[in-house]
């Protein structure tokens, strides 16, 4: 796979679909370590409507979420070898930390990379940017299960 990957192919690779897909494109990938993708942050996503009126902010489980995605693009393209008959569930978040609100208008870089692995148990690193700044780090859980 390439280092570049855009929504077309992260699409066919997890299930999330509008208003709940929160990854854009893959910037860097390098199988079975890391991943890097790209969140758009626009003032259309829906959220920004009650979260907060006057003053926008991407809620922070979005943030982890949008994580857990790119993270779940991960898993699927390297270590789980793209198994079609599979979901990636998120299992678990430790170490959680924001530290910088996200609003419209920024670029959320998620640097996530695979701390170890068992049989159907993932266990990530992730990093989320704005500006070269981080804004939030957590340590994320997954499972593997059929569809």
């Amino acid at each position: 796979m390439s280092s570049n990957i855009n929504i077309n192919e992260i699409l066919n690779i997890i299930p999330h679909r509008y208003p709940f897909i929160l990854v854009d494109k893959i910037i860097e990938h390098i199988p079975d370590e890391k991943m890097v993708g790209v969140k758009n942050v626009t003032i259309n996503e829906p959220y920004f409507q009650g979260h907060f009126p006057g003053k926008p902010v991407m809620p922070g489980v979005l943030i982890l979420e949008a994580m857990g995605q790119t993270g779940a693009v991960l898993a699927m393209t390297s270590v789980f070898n793209e198994q079609k008959d599979h979901i990636l569930y998120l299992a678990g978040v430790d170490k959680v930390r924001f530290r910088k609100p996200v609003v419209p208008g920024d670029q959320l870089i998620l640097d996530l990379r695979l701390l170890n692995m068992r049989k159907h148990v993932i266990k990530m690193s992730g990093i989320a940017m704005v500006d070269e700044k981080i804004v939030a780090e957590a340590e994320l859980l997954a499972v593997l299960d059929k569809k």
